[in-house]
């Protein structure tokens, strides 16, 4: 999977990520740390990646509709501390089937994984 890794998530994660097979890339990679959401989601889109972001600014259900871009995943982990959320994201591309994701608005939390799909 092509996957975008917002600055607000560790970069270490793109390894982790790369090392299950998917094509990571980061902000920094792309020399877009500190640019605007806007700039971020349609670099995700242009590229045909899943954005990954802890950023609340994309979880607007009428902004990022299901079915209208390519995939989003919003973490939500409360107070989860940096090795934790590695260890989470990791733990989550392993048992969950994220490759069913296409054009679909994910929230994952401590508790569960919520796949918003496109309504037709």
């Amino acid at each position: 999977m092509r996957i975008k890794l917002d600055e607000n998530l560790p970069a270490v994660l793109s390894v982790v990520l790369a090392r299950l097979g998917h094509d990571v890339h980061t902000l920094a990679d792309e020399n877009l740390s500190g640019a605007s959401d806007s700039v971020v989601w349609e670099a995700a889109q242009h590229e045909a990646r899943l954005l990954i972001t802890q950023d609340l600014d994309f979880s607007d259900l009428r902004r990022v509709t299901p079915g209208t871009h390519h995939r989003i995943l919003l973490v939500r982990l409360g107070n989860a501390d940096r090795e934790s959320l590695i260890l989470y994201v990791d733990a989550l591309f392993q048992t969950e089937e994220v490759d069913s994701w296409a054009k679909c608005f994910v929230v994952v939390t401590e508790h569960k994984v919520r796949v918003v799909r496109s309504p037709g």
